[in-house]
């Protein structure tokens, strides 16, 4: 029985990776589409934020079927816990990275160049994303506390962002106001990535500790 069980928790770790790798390539792909006003790229996001949405559904099962059929307790109930919370961050990741590539495909993203704070935010939540899910694979509580230190990073950069775009637009004419408007979507989406990131890293701590450092405490169990 045990057998079963750690090759269905081996599968749970595979799927994340999976699942993960996409959320990242999704992201990549919404900066290149982004940084070169590229529609097909801006497609691709699209139809990889489906991907993402289905792979959510079939490791929402997986865990389900492994709670009720393996009723597992302490620390794998935490990691299969754990694992229906990533996901739910994950797919959000997925319509975020989507979001920003319908407004390439619908606006005028050509500021960007002049705004070098964005590209610099999707590197970081790229970054944020491969390192949350490879701390859970790993069991790796310092990689997990790393991510948190890059959304400061992503946090500060889109201050500076949005300070900039907003004294920006006090000089601008309509068009370019409004153009200045999408990007301060962008950056709030990548902001919000950022957070998912974390929320990701804080769900693998609970995982490993069983103490959750996030909006409500958790007894270590």
């Amino acid at each position: 029985m045990r057998n079963r069980f750690d090759r269905q928790l081996a599968d749970l770790n595979r799927q994340l990776i999976d699942m993960g790798e996409l959320c990242e390539i999704a992201i990549a792909q919404a900066t290149s589409a982004l940084k070169n006003g590229d529609e097909e790229a801006a497609k691709d996001v699209i139809l990889s934020d489906a991907r993402i949405d289905q792979m959510e559904r079939d490791i929402e099962h997986l865990c389900l079927k492994l709670l009720l059929q393996q009723q597992p307790v302490a620390k794998d109930l935490r990691m299969v816990s754990a694992a229906l919370k990533m996901i739910t961050d994950m797919e959000r990741i997925g319509d975020q990275a989507a979001d920003i590539a319908e407004i390439v495909k619908s606006a005028d993203t050509s500021l960007v160049r002049g705004f070098p704070q964005i590209l610099e935010m999707s590197q970081k939540t790229t970054e944020m994303v491969a390192d949350s899910i490879k701390a859970f694979v790993e069991r790796d509580l310092s990689l997990a506390g790393g991510v948190r230190a890059k959304d400061d990073m992503v946090d500060e950069r889109f201050m500076q962002l949005r300070k900039g775009l907003i004294e920006f637009i006090l000089h601008a004419d309509e068009s370019d106001a409004q153009k200045a408007i999408d990007l301060i979507m962008i950056g709030k989406y990548l902001e919000r990535i950022g957070d998912h990131a974390t929320n990701i890293s804080e769900w693998v701590e609970y995982s490993i500790t069983g103490v959750h450092d996030g909006p409500f405490d958790t007894k270590p169990v």
